[in-house]
Order: C-alpha cells, then structure tokens, then sequence
C-alpha cells in the first residue's frame, strides 16, 4: 500500500535478475538471450531501480549466446545509468564468468567457483565402430570443406588444425572482454586464461572478483536496510508447465548436469 500514499517514502529499490543454468541458444534453454531478454528488459524498466544485481550459478555454454546476454546487461545499464553488481553462487566458469563480467562489480561466496577462461571443443570419432559392424558410409560434398570434422570418417590433420584455429580465436575475444572489462584490478603475476578455475577467495586475489559477499547483506550495506527486492528470471512456456516437454527437457537436463559436473557439482 506504501506506494499509493505519496508521503510515506519506500526504500530504493534493487532488481534481481537470476541466471542460473546453462547457456545455449533457443527459448529451451536455460539461459539464451532469447530466454532471458525479457526478464533482463524489466529488471532495467520496471519501478526505476536503483541497481541490478545478477545472481550467477552458470558452468557456461555458447560463448554467442554469452556475450549476447552480457551485451544487453551493458547497453541497459548505460541507457538507464544504472550500477550492476554480480553474485556468484556455486559457479560462475567459463560463459558463465563473461556473464559475471558484465557486472560493474563481482562478488563471491569463500566456496564459489569462477574462471575457467578457456573455450573447449568436443566430440566423437565413431568411423572404426562402423567398420568393425560392416557399415559403409558414403558422402558426397560440393566443397571440399562441407565435410570437415565429420565424427563418421578418420580425423584429418588439416580439419584439426582448422578448428583450433577458431578456438584460438574465440578464446582471444574471450580475454579480450575480461580485460576490458576488469581491467588492471587482474592481477599480472598469474596467468588467468588457461581455463583454469579457482574458488572464490583465491579469485579475489587473483582480480577475478572483488570480494566475499553475499546478496543480501551487500545490497544493504550499498543502499541502506530499507533496500527492497524485486527478482525476475526465465518464465517456463505454457506447456513446460504442464509437463508437454518431458523428452526434450529431460536431454537438456542431462547435459546441463553434465556441464556443472566438470566443476564437481
């Protein structure tokens, strides 16, 4: 009722954004920038916040799907000049760390997991399988090229060589976005892109984050103990409500655990 009386004051307000899960394209996913623009749009729009904290627990995913949520965090939060604070829950590694580095500021639990600035590739050869059951794959390609990597036929060393190429390149906009956006509070004396992962602490020395806090508490020392929550996130469709995706969910589900199990989650 507070703020229908014009004279009773209400305490600022801070919008919650969660980004939990993770990151890959389609609306099925956990966390894509077409899943989450819509929570992320009136965190920034809805009731003038004061600030917009983003509450992490992501192993990464799509470095696409990454830097586009990342990119609209910043174009909102320069438009609207509002401060954004990151608070890393279990994980915030590899695109989950560049969606932490949107945030003005980065804070961690002593137990949190952050880093892992690398970008990974991997697949399966299963040409000798099909050889050993009598099966003869037959492709025909315009384009010398159309095949390449294909996990049905022996690895080629020019294909290889082809796709590290690229993730050399992706990992070189991968640090290129942590360096902008940290700055010189990373520290120098140890190499922080190897896609090694450190917890939370020892990512506070390294200049990975900027201290050990925790949401709650951290908000209300920054904007006062009146400071008021609003907390948006990914809506499920209609059917997933109703249990209509079980087949689809329950494969992405599994790759997800999969995702968080490299960190021993």
């Amino acid at each position: 009722m507070k703020r229908f009386i014009p004279f009773l004051k209400s305490g600022p307000l801070v919008s919650v954004v969660r980004l939990s899960g993770a990151i890959g394209a389609g609306s099925r996913m956990p966390l894509s920038d077409e899943a989450m623009a819509p929570a992320i749009e009136k965190a920034f729009k809805r009731g003038k916040p004061r600030a917009v904290a983003l509450l992490i627990n992501s192993p990464g995913g799509s470095p696409v799907q990454s830097a586009l949520i990342a990119g609209r965090i910043r174009r909102l939060a320069d438009e609207h000049k509002v401060p954004v604070h990151a608070f890393v829950e279990d994980v915030a590694a590899s695109g989950g760390y560049w969606l932490a580095s949107a945030a003005d500021d980065i804070w961690v639990d002593d137990n949190s997991i952050v880093g892992s600035i690398g970008v990974i590739s991997a697949g399966f050869g299963a040409h000798v399988f099909l050889a050993r059951q009598g099966v003869e794959r037959r492709v025909y390609t315009a384009g010398k090229s159309k095949s390449t990597l294909d996990p049905f036929q022996p690895e080629k060393e020019e294909d290889v060589a082809r796709l590290k190429g690229i993730l050399e390149e992706m990992h070189g906009n991968f640090i290129a976005q942590i360096k902008a956006r940290r700055g010189d509070r990373l520290s120098e004396e140890t190499d922080l892109f190897t896609g090694e992962f450190w917890l939370g602490h020892r990512g506070v020395e390294l200049g990975l984050a900027d201290g050990v806090a925790h949401l709650a508490p951290k908000l209300k020392e920054l904007y006062g103990d009146k400071v008021r929550f609003a907390t948006y996130g990914k809506k499920k469709g209609f059917f997933q409500r109703f249990g209509a995706s079980v087949v689809e969910d329950a494969f992405a589900s599994v790759e997800e655990r999969a995702a968080f199990a490299r960190f021993g989650l």
